[in-house]
């Protein structure tokens, strides 16, 4: 969980994508985002831990030339660390996928009842409809569970502290699960809906909590435990779990 605040911002302007190039790794064709950012101080190769997003940072426009060759020099330890990024799964009849912390199967439904059913009682998420769009049709399903149940927590936290958030998005975020902006916009990424529902309110509770205390102090502190009970439980969830949540689904 980070703010969005100005000086966020202005990294941001700073930080661009200047162009994108394909790198064969290990035999296959991994695309590498090169990026300008005066801020570095020489070039730098990363790769996302969850995304699997690779990118070479150039320092100034001089070395953007130089920079895929750079790549080019780092293929044995952009492999190493592709091999340690979660494998996807497809939303596709057959998969399994935490839905609200609890796996479920992906099934075809067998009649048009509803485009996805859900039966809590077997753990089934039923889809209808032809086989090409069973992953459109659950990921959408899962973006609406997701927006209902963060817009509802939010709204519900915010009101026990006497505050408003102005806006609330739900995206797919691969660095942050949620954030508070200065402007009281809260936004959240929808992968929390396969989290269970104590870590779906404590990331609520932290960016709520922000409302009011726009920093990490006691009294910040003091507010998300007001909110969510025991924030050291979803916060361990979340170290050890969190970044096989961005298996689920292409991004």
């Amino acid at each position: 969980m980070r703010r969005n605040g100005a000086t966020r911002g202005k990294k941001r302007a700073r930080r661009r994508v200047v162009h994108r190039e394909l790198l064969k790794i290990e035999g296959r064709a991994v695309e590498v985002s090169v990026k300008l950012n005066p801020r570095a101080r020489r070039l730098i190769v990363k790769v996302h831990p969850t995304s699997g997003e690779v990118s070479v940072v150039a320092p100034s426009k001089r070395a953007l030339d130089r920079a895929l060759d750079f790549a080019r020099g780092q293929t044995d330890w952009i492999a190493r660390q592709l091999a340690h990024v979660p494998q996807r799964v497809a939303l596709a009849a057959g998969a399994r996928i935490p839905f609200r912390g609890v796996d479920y199967l992906i099934v075809r439904g067998e009649s048009a009842r509803a485009p996805v059913w859900v039966d809590d009682d077997e753990a089934v998420i039923h889809v209808g409809g032809r086989a090409e769009h069973t992953p459109r049709r659950v990921l959408d399903f899962l973006k609406r569970q997701a927006r209902r149940e963060l817009e509802a927590r939010s709204f519900e936290f915010a009101a026990k502290i006497g505050m408003r958030p102005k806006r609330i998005t739900v995206r797919d975020t691969a660095s942050r699960w949620g954030s508070c902006s200065s402007t009281k916009s809260l936004s959240f990424s929808w992968r929390l809906i396969l989290a269970p529902t104590f870590v779906l309110d404590y990331v609520v509770a932290h960016e709520v909590a922000h409302l009011r205390e726009m920093n990490h102090g006691p009294r910040f502190w003091k507010l998300a435990h007001e909110l969510a009970g025991d924030v050291k439980r979803p916060q361990a969830w979340l170290r050890q779990h969190g970044a096989g949540l961005h298996r689920y689904g292409a991004r």
